[in-house]
């Protein structure tokens, strides 16, 4: 449930929504999300009948968290990889489920840059599957959904 919240700030969901698409009981569910409110680390509010929930962005450990939720499914080191051997790359943009918190197994990650070593792509991709585990596929310059999470943009500055 952490991956869901954690992995894009945006994202929320309510009891029997997140219960599908976790597969769980709703009682599960809800001692969960009870868990995870109470502690601070979400917020809640009510629209229409439903009660909905997304991340706290103002707790204290919000961004540490977000961190060890991308570091878990091995997101620093795709962007590791791609700027380590192809240093000339604008952004990378993170596509698909799990720009919406589903760990299903298959990253989509969208490149930006002028040239591309499409063959070194093809490698980084057999090696990323051991290493996170996960199939990434990549996507060379194609245009970017408004779901996107830009995981590194060589315009913007890091805070640490």
């Amino acid at each position: 449930m952490l991956v869901k919240f954690f992995i894009n700030a945006a994202n929320s969901g309510y009891l029997n929504g997140l219960a599908i698409e976790f597969g769980e009981s709703t009682n599960a569910i809800r001692r969960e999300l009870n868990n995870l409110s109470d502690a601070g680390y979400l917020v809640q509010w009510k629209n229409k009948n439903k009660i909905v929930y997304a991340a706290n962005t103002k707790h204290a450990l919000f961004e540490v968290l977000q961190k060890i939720v991308r570091k878990h499914l091995g997101l620093e080191q795709i962007v590791e990889s791609v700027l380590l051997q192809m240093g000339d790359v604008r952004k990378i943009i993170l596509i698909g489920d799990y720009a919406f918190g589903r760990d299903t197994g298959t990253v989509k990650v969208i490149l930006i840059a002028d040239q591309l070593d499409t063959a070194y792509l093809k490698k980084l991709q057999q090696k990323l599957k051991t290493i996170i585990e996960r199939t990434v596929v990549f996507y060379i310059n194609i245009p970017v959904p408004n779901e996107g999470i830009v995981l590194y943009d060589n315009n913007v500055t890091p805070n640490n």
